[in-house]
C-alpha cells in the first residue's frame, strides 16, 4: 500500500507541475498580455518553401519558429486576386478588400488609377522624394490589429512598420500607427511621410548615416531587391526601432510590423528555384536569427508573440515547367486589351476604348467615355464578356454584378466576391488555366509572378511562436483573414472593426 501511495503522489505531483506548465504555455488569462507583438510578412512566400529549405535552415529562424512554435500547414488566402497590398492588408485586418478597399498595388477608384499608399496631401520626411514619399494609410477603409491595440491602451501602445516597400510598412502599421518607414531607393535612405511625423527620430537618423556609409548598398542601389542585402537592411532598421522606441519595455503591448520585400522582387527576376531564391531564403533565415536574438535580449524571451505569413505565394516559371513536361504559359493582357478594343469596335461602333485597363485579371470599364458615346453599359459589358470567352486559356469570365448567379465553382465565385469593391474592383473577372499566369514587365523571362486562386499563389505559411503559444502542427484549412481575429483573441482586444475572420485554438 504504502509504494502504491508512493507512486499515486509521484504521479499527482508530475501531473500538477505538467498542468501549471501548461497554464503558462496556455491561452492567458484576461489582463495578460505579452510586452511585444512581432508581425513578419514575406512577399511572395509559398508555403512549400518551409518544407524545401527546412534542412539547410539553421536553428535560431525559421526552425526556431517550426520547431518551437505552432505552424497552421493548411492556411489559404480567400479572395482574390492574390497580390501584395492586398496580402499585407488582409493578414492585418481580418478582411478582405470587399471591406478594407485595398484592391490591389494599384486600382481604379471611380475610374481615377491610384496607387495604394499615394496620398498627395502629404509630403515626405527623410527625404525630397516626393514620388517615393508621398505616402499614408489614406485608402485603407478599415482598422488594423494596431489600430485596435492602440484604441484599446488609449494609444498608449506603439505600433510601427518597417519594410523595403512602402505599401508593406504602411497598411500593416493601420490608421494610428506611430510610424512607418520604408526605403527610399533613390537616396538609399530609410524614409517615411508627414502623415506620422515631421521629421525623423535621431535612432533612424543615425541609422541612416550607417546606410549612407554601407559600400554595397551603394553599389548596387536601386537594384538592392535584388540582394539579400535588402533583408539585411531590413533587420538591421528593425532591431533599430525595437531599441530606439523601447519597444516591448513599457506598461503597455508594443507592436512591430516587419515585411521582407526582397523575396518578391528576387522571385520576379529568378523564379522558384535556382541559385538566387535558394540564397535569398537561407540569408533571410539567418535576418531572422538575428532578429529573434534582438527580441530575446531586448524584450525578454517568452515575453513577446511573433507570427510569419505571407501576403500570396507564386507560381513556377511557365518555361521551367513546360521543359519539364508539365501544363503551364503566358496570358499577355496588352494583347487581349487590344483584340477586345477591335471587337468591341466592330461589334458596337465604339470609336474610341471602353476599357480604362487591366489590373490583376481585372478589366475596368470607362463608365463615362461609353456614356459619352451613346453606348449602353450593359451591352458593352456582354459583348466584353462574348470577347473574353473565346480567348484561349481562360476557364472562368465573370460580371462582378452577375457573380452570384455565374456558373462558377462555389469557392471561386466566394473569392472573387471576397475582393470585390464596388467602387474599386472594375467590372470584369477572368480565371486562367492552371499554371497560366499575367506576364508583364514585373517579370523577366525566367521569372515568376502571382495573382491567381491556385494554391502555388494562395497556399502561404502561418507560424506562431513565442509567448503563450504551444509546439504543435495543425493540417485543417485557415486563411489569412483568421490571424488579425487570433492575435486580438490572445490580446483581449477587440477584433478590427471589418473583421471576418476566425480566432484558432492552438
Amino acid at each position: 500500500m504504502k509504494k502504491a501511495f508512493v507512486l499515486f503522489a509521484l504521479l499527482l505531483c508530475a501531473s500538477l507541475q505538467l498542468h501549471a506548465q501548461s497554464d503558462v504555455r496556455g491561452r492567458p488569462q484576461f489582463g495578460e498580455r505579452p510586452k511585444l507583438v512581432v508581425g513578419i510578412v514575406v512577399d511572395q512566400m509559398r508555403w512549400d518553401y518551409l518544407s524545401r529549405y527546412y534542412h539547410k535552415f539553421g536553428e535560431g529562424g525559421f526552425r526556431r519558429m517550426i520547431d518551437g512554435g505552432y505552424s497552421f500547414d493548411n492556411c489559404l488566402i480567400d479572395y482574390l486576386p492574390t497580390v501584395t497590398a492586398i496580402g499585407h492588408t488582409s493578414a492585418y485586418t481580418g478582411t478582405t478588400p470587399a471591406f478594407h478597399g485595398i484592391c490591389g498595388n494599384s486600382f481604379w477608384i471611380d475610374g481615377r488609377r491610384t496607387y495604394c499608399c499615394k496620398d498627395t496631401t502629404v509630403m515626405p520626411v527623410g527625404s525630397d522624394n516626393k514620388k517615393d514619399g508621398c505616402m499614408s494609410p489614406v485608402n485603407l477603409l478599415s482598422t488594423t490589429i494596431g489600430d485596435q491595440l492602440r484604441l484599446h491602451t488609449d494609444f498608449r501602445s506603439k505600433v510601427i512598420g518597417i519594410s523595403y516597400k512602402d505599401r508593406a510598412a504602411i497598411l500593416p502599421a493601420g490608421h494610428s500607427g506611430n510610424a512607418a518607414y520604408w526605403l527610399d531607393l533613390k537616396n538609399r535612405q530609410f524614409i517615411t511621410s508627414t502623415y506620422y511625423m515631421q521629421q525623423l527620430p535621431q535612432w533612424a537618423k543615425d541609422y541612416n548615416k550607417l546606410l549612407a556609409k554601407n559600400k554595397e548598398f551603394k553599389e548596387v542601389g536601386k537594384d538592392v531587391g535584388l540582394y539579400p542585402l535588402a533583408g539585411h537592411i531590413t533587420t538591421d532598421m528593425a532591431i533599430a526601432a525595437l531599441e530606439g522606441e523601447r519597444l516591448g519595455q513599457g506598461d503597455e503591448t508594443d507592436m512591430l510590423c516587419i515585411s521582407y520585400s526582397q523575396t518578391d522582387v528576387i522571385g520576379h527576376k529568378y523564379g522558384t528555384r535556382g541559385d538566387h531564391t535558394d540564397e535569398a531564403y537561407l540569408e533571410l533565415d539567418k535576418d531572422l536569427a538575428r532578429l529573434f536574438q534582438a527580441l530575446d535580449d531586448r524584450v525578454g524571451r517568452g515575453n513577446y508573440i511573433a507570427f510569419l505569413t505571407a501576403d500570396h505565394g507564386a507560381a513556377h516559371n511557365n518555361q521551367f515547367m513546360r521543359d519539364n513536361r508539365l501544363h503551364g504559359g503566358k496570358w499577355l493582357s496588352e494583347d487581349v486589351k487590344r483584340d477586345l478594343e477591335t471587337y468591341v469596335s466592330q461589334k458596337l461602333g465604339a470609336t474610341r476604348n471602353v476599357l480604362l485597363g487591366i489590373a490583376d485579371y481585372r478589366f475596368y470599364l470607362d463608365h463615362d467615355g461609353i456614356a459619352a458615346q451613346g453606348l449602353d453599359l450593359k451591352r458593352v459589358k456582354e459583348v466584353v464578356v462574348e470577347y473574353l470567352r473565346t480567348c484561349p486559356n481562360i476557364c472562368f469570365v465573370v460580371d462582378f454584378e452577375q457573380a452570384a448567379t455565374a456558373p462558377v465553382p462555389a469557392f471561386l465565385r466566394e473569392r472573387m466576391l471576397r475582393g470585390y469593391h464596388f467602387h474599386r474592383s472594375g467590372d470584369i473577372i477572368v480565371v486562367v488555366d492552371p499554371g497560366y499566369y499575367e506576364h508583364g514587365s514585373w517579370s523577366s523571362p525566367i521569372g515568376t509572378t502571382h495573382g491567381e486562386w491556385n494554391p502555388y499563389d494562395a497556399h502561404i505559411p502561418l507560424l506562431f511562436y513565442g509567448w503563450k503559444v504551444p509546439h504543435g502542427a495543425n493540417s485543417s484549412e485557415v486563411h489569412i483573414t483568421d490571424i488579425a481575429p487570433t492575435v486580438c483573441s490572445l490580446l483581449h482586444i477587440q477584433q478590427p472593426n471589418a473583421c471576418i475572420g476566425t480566432a484558432l485554438n492552438f
